[in-house]
């Protein structure tokens, strides 16, 4: 460990933050290439994504490339992350489904990963599924913990999320941005990150406006509760964090500040992403009253 603040032994549930992680068996196991899948569609299995026309698209199309109909989709529906979308969309009339979960994406490739294998399709979600069972076994080699006592919960789209400490993400999220530098299976995952940021979570996000910034260099995961996770694939650095109350408001200026103090943020993303760094408080009235900032802790 390079550098912590607060507590890193911290259990926290990883949330979308382990997408990158779960998108690898479909790459590993020989899914990806079965089925032909795209860049495009590996950074939309990692993504949690706004529910833009470019992202139902390249979901239906995972589908599509495996042979699978859109209903065999768990995830439920919600609405858009991105509140011009879901204005749009309920001015246009168009029905929630599935497909328009930001974790759709995440689940096309799981069904993918159970149609390449052969395994039932029914119940992928459950933990006892081979496909639960390879999440866990991939997310317990990148940590280093033993796959058998990883605790776990489920997830706001019904997939199991695993628990393990702040620390021990920061670890995997550096194992696999080393491995994607030296050219390993990981780096096919993390240029589909930073190739097609869109994906990953789409407009006024920052794990877009992030990996855009950085121009292939580095790759950022959100996870819900105020989880973030990203690496840096030049130099093998890794950080995680969990905000304590999982405040979402918190997550991006301390994700920016945490990147800057590793020595990991660009001069040149930093500029671009200022409105991040320190995001306003505004009232009812649309007034600014305030901003958020980071200060460090010891």
């Amino acid at each position: 460990m390079v550098r912590s603040w607060g507590d890193p032994g911290r259990i926290t549930l990883l949330r979308s933050a382990a997408k990158p992680f779960q998108a690898l068996p479909l790459v590993l196991d020989g899914a990806a290439d079965h089925f032909g899948l795209s860049q495009e569609e590996i950074a939309l299995c990692c993504g949690s994504h706004n529910s833009e026309e470019a992202h139902l698209a390249v979901a239906r199309s995972i589908l599509a490339k495996a042979e699978l109909e859109e209903n065999l989709l768990v995830c439920g529906p919600h609405p858009p992350l991105l509140r011009e979308r879901d204005l749009a969309m309920a001015a246009e009339g168009v029905s929630r489904s599935a497909i328009i979960n930001n974790c759709s994406g995440k689940h096309a490739g799981m069904l993918a990963l159970a149609a390449f294998h052969g395994w039932p399709l029914d119940g992928y979600q459950l933990p006892g599924h081979p496909v639960q069972l390879r999440m866990r076994q991939e997310v317990a080699r990148w940590t280093g913990l033993a796959a058998e006592g990883m605790e776990w919960g489920v997830d706001g789209c019904g997939v199991v999320s695993f628990a393990v400490s702040v620390a021990a993400l920061a670890r995997a999220t550096a194992r696999f941005a080393a491995a994607a530098g030296r050219g390993e299976p990981p780096r096919r995952v993390a240029e589909a990150l930073t190739r097609h940021p869109f994906m990953v979570a789409g407009t006024a996000r920052l794990c877009t406006r992030l990996m855009e910034a950085e121009r292939g260099r580095v790759f950022a995961k959100v996870g819900a509760e105020g989880v973030y996770m990203a690496g840096d694939v030049e130099s093998g650095l890794g950080v995680a964090l969990k905000v304590e109350d999982g405040a979402w408001r918190a997550a991006p200026p301390a994700l920016l500040a945490v990147l800057n103090r590793a020595g990991i943020l660009s001069a040149a993303a930093g500029q671009a992403l200022e409105e991040f760094a320190e995001p306003a408080v505004t009232n009812t009235l649309g007034d600014s009253v305030g901003r958020v900032v980071v200060r460090e802790c010891s």
